[in-house]
């Protein structure tokens, strides 16, 4: 079906709920879509026989995946709409579908507008979910006009080729030597940053839906924000209490590494305590007095965009070694799920 801007194969979620014969399936929608839900249910109550609950926790991404307690509400399938699979995942409690929502805007004036910001002969190209159908375009418009296009293959989180996720950069970091710069072809600036911070290389981001060309101000948004991760290390430099942040989503579970980071903690005299949730929040975080500083493990945005919103410093794992020591500033990396 369409909606105004995307072409989105719910025909896929229907097939799969008549061949199984789902009775109760939750629909899961990332905020951007939710005003289009309506639609959503309409033209599947009109296919099906299943019944339909939404599931409204906020979804970030593939690995926001229905809470598998649904499955004692009867709940035996999840449409989760607007994100791809996330491959190296353990499939899930209740049997899930995740249905792409592809943008239908021509990229060819955007990347023609951005052709003169290509300061080198090798680009290598990424995009989001919603534009993955363009590469080849985007390709063969490089090509045209004497560029050579390399496109990167991800790891075992990434389903296709070009793909960058928000905690996964790996599309890019493994041709990183083989390319002058990146072209990012996408809106928002979270990818383009963590992709910029990855690799180190320079990023032209062509936005389509502005019809802008940044480059300038992605590099003021990451001065930005380095100086704000310097500034939250330093601020938890006398610290002597930590809680470690553990994500329960699906995607998101790093018990492993909180572990070692908590036996990272012992090992420098420091208190250390593990905390668990499907959703964090500043209110709930701040209840926690006796916390001085906190270390996330769980979606890497979560100490990037929500910095200011947290009266006690949330700092990622690699910034945590840097605060005690094991790694110095230079060798600041962005936190990546791989």
């Amino acid at each position: 079906m369409k909606i105004p801007g995307y072409t989105i194969d719910l025909e896929k979620a229907v097939k799969s709920i008549k061949k199984n014969n789902y009775k109760l399936v939750a629909l899961q929608v990332p905020e951007g879509l939710k005003s289009h839900i309506s639609k959503f249910l309409e033209f599947l109550e009109n296919q099906t026989e299943a019944q339909f609950i939404i599931y409204e926790d906020p979804c970030f991404g593939a690995c926001d995946a229905v809470n598998p307690y649904l499955k004692y509400f009867g709940v035996d399938f999840a449409v989760q709409i607007g994100h791809t699979k996330i491959p190296s995942l353990k499939e899930p409690l209740i049997p899930a579908m995740y249905i792409n929502a592809i943008s239908d805007l021509d990229i060819t004036k955007i990347i023609e507008k951005a052709i003169p910001q290509l300061n080198g002969k090798k680009i290598g190209v990424t995009t989001n979910a919603q534009h993955l159908d363009s590469i080849c375009k985007i390709k063969t418009l490089l090509v045209e006009n004497g560029f050579e296009p390399i496109v990167g293959k991800g790891d075992k989180r990434i389903e296709f080729d070009g793909q960058i996720l928000g905690c996964n950069f790996s599309s890019a970091t493994s041709i990183k030597d083989d390319v002058d710069l990146f072209l990012y072809v996408g809106s928002g600036n979270f990818h383009p940053l963590g992709l910029s911070l990855s690799t180190k290389k320079p990023v032209v981001i062509a936005d389509p839906y502005d019809n802008s060309i940044r480059l300038d101000e992605l590099n003021d948004l990451k001065d930005t924000v380095l100086r704000q991760r310097y500034g939250a290390i330093a601020r938890s430099k006398d610290a002597k209490v930590f809680g470690i942040l553990v994500g329960t989503k699906i995607g998101q579970q790093r018990m492993e590494l909180a572990n070692k980071i908590k036996e990272m903690l012992d090992s420098k005299q420091k208190k250390s305590y593990i905390l668990a949730s499907n959703f964090f929040n500043p209110t709930n975080l701040e209840t926690y007095r006796d916390i001085d500083c906190f270390v996330s493990t769980a979606c890497p945005r979560i100490a990037i965009d929500d910095y200011m919103r947290y009266k006690i410093p949330i700092i990622t794992p690699v910034e945590l070694e840097i605060l005690l020591g094991l790694k110095k500033w230079e060798d600041y990396q962005f936190d990546e799920i791989s």
